[in-house]
């Protein structure tokens, strides 16, 4: 099957192959048509199928087939709204928009926070087709007058499992709550979890269900594997496996923001060009950061899960767990930066002794054994013994017990958005009941744009502050 078989019109087909493909990936050949017919989409894929081309294409030319609308003020309304739960996922669907669409007279726009209004109030004064934005800003613009939502036709949830686990639902409800009862509305989730079932069932109507990938699923084409090291010896073998392997284009996950940091600042002192993007980074040196490392003039780019859905680099290479996540489900939306639409690519975990109870609870998600190669001189020196791991205000101990760094349990505490019931006993392993994840609170007492403290699980309230 080719683009040219799924009812496309010749505009997109043209900028489809100047963009290098010619045959859709799974998803594509089910969403697209799918989306064509108008009626309510709930998709599954994983990270790196394809599925932005897969609601960009149809939506594109369902509205170029339309005429524009106008606003009271007699400006070009929004037709289209697009939610994504991070600033780089944003940029990358608002750049696939504008390249899929380059030869239709649509106009389009990204918005998110971190970044000065006034810009995207001016923008928004010329009229725009398509909006991509993340829900904290778009519900300021709104709050302030700025963005009249009254005439969207297509709503796309993109990545919404991402969404919900960083504590946007309520976000979500006042956004739909503005939007206009009738209208096409497009879900997509790399997992179907209750929470995800539930916001579909609010918000499709006689859904069409594409599920290309089995749920928590690594992609085949993903070279997966564990070096075991000494706690103090990490840094000394990432940049041994970078010079050894040659490596020229790394993607590398830390779970802490000064982590991140400090790890570009050694791989630099090292010779290794590098740098670090987080949530407590500036736009601008975020946008700089991922500008460099597409380009290829960044040998190394580290990371916070913030950016684990939000960059999208053909050909990736090399995807590096500095540190393992401890939530499984990262895991799996980590590599998938690597190994996207069919290409190989190589997933490297360094694993300490701390972190084993991460890797099993990994293991048990993905249902398979990473294999092991120790790398010599690296390995964890004789009589070293697992410790705790210190995550925001939740310490793990060493056999997978969890305790609040001021004392006390946390069982029972609302999870993931605020989700009641999502609490574990104190002591109970990671992988079982409902894991908590720290936040840093409530959004309106967080900075724009952070992210807790890296995403650790702790008995805390909602989380995840405005995008």
């Amino acid at each position: 099957m080719n683009f040219s078989d799924l009812g496309l019109a010749e505009p997109l087909l043209r900028a489809v192959r100047e963009q290098g493909y010619d045959v859709p990936t799974p998803i594509q050949a089910q969403a697209i048509p799918a989306v064509l017919q108008g009626g309510d989409l709930l998709a599954g894929a994983q990270t790196g199928t394809g599925k932005t081309a897969g609601f960009t294409l149809p939506m594109l030319q369902r509205l170029s087939a339309a005429k524009p609308v106008r606003d009271a003020r007699g400006r070009i309304a929004v037709r289209a709204l697009v939610l994504t739960p991070t600033r780089e996922l944003a940029a990358q669907v608002e750049e696939s928009v504008r390249a899929y669409g380059k030869y239709l007279p649509l106009t389009s726009m990204v918005m998110f926070g971190g970044v000065g209004m006034q810009p995207q109030i001016d923008r928004l004064r010329k009229g725009v087709d398509i909006l991509v934005a993340t829900p904290g800003r778009l519900l300021d613009h709104h709050g302030q007058g700025t963005l009249d939502l009254s005439q969207v036709q297509i709503l796309v949830l993109d990545e919404a499992d991402r969404m919900l686990d960083m504590g946007f639902i309520h976000d979500i409800k006042k956004v739909l709550a503005v939007l206009p009862q009738k209208k096409q509305s497009l879900l997509f989730s790399a997992t179907f979890s209750d929470e995800i079932k539930a916001l579909a069932d609010r918000l499709l109507n006689q859904p069409a269900l594409i599920e290309v990938a089995r749920r928590n699923a690594t992609a085949d084409t993903i070279a997966q594997k564990v070096h075991p090291v000494g706690r103090e010896k990490k840094k000394e073998l990432l940049a041994h496996l970078i010079r050894q392997g040659d490596w020229h284009q790394v993607l590398v996950f830390t779970r802490m923001k000064h982590g991140a940091n400090r790890l570009a600042e050694y791989l630099n002192e090292q010779g290794i060009t590098a740098m670090a993007i987080h949530g407590n980074k500036s736009q601008g040196a975020r946008t700089k950061a991922l500008a460099e490392f597409k380009a290829g003039t960044l040998q190394v780019l580290v990371a916070t899960d913030i950016a684990a859905r939000g960059i999208d680099i053909d050909q990736l290479p090399h995807v590096v767990n500095y540190e393992l996540p401890n939530v499984p489900e990262d895991y799996v939306h980590r590599i998938g930066r690597t190994g996207r639409a069919g290409a190989s690519g190589e997933a490297v975990s360094l694993v300490c002794l701390d972190e084993e109870i991460f890797l099993r609870d990994i293991q048990r998600l993905i249902k398979r054994e990473i294999p092991v190669q120790a790398i010599p001189g690296f390995e964890p020196p004789a009589g070293e013994r697992a410790e705790p791991i210190v995550l925001g205000r939740m310490t793990i101990g060493v056999g997978g017990t969890r305790r609040n760094a001021g004392g006390g349990g946390g069982g029972g505490a609302p999870s993931r958005g605020g989700r009641p019931g999502g609490g574990r006993p104190q002591g109970q392993s990671a992988g079982q009941g409902g894991g908590q994840r720290a936040g840093g609170g409530t959004r309106s007492g967080a900075p724009s744009g952070g992210h807790g403290h890296g995403g650790g699980r702790a008995a805390q309230g909602p989380r995840g502050p405005r995008r």
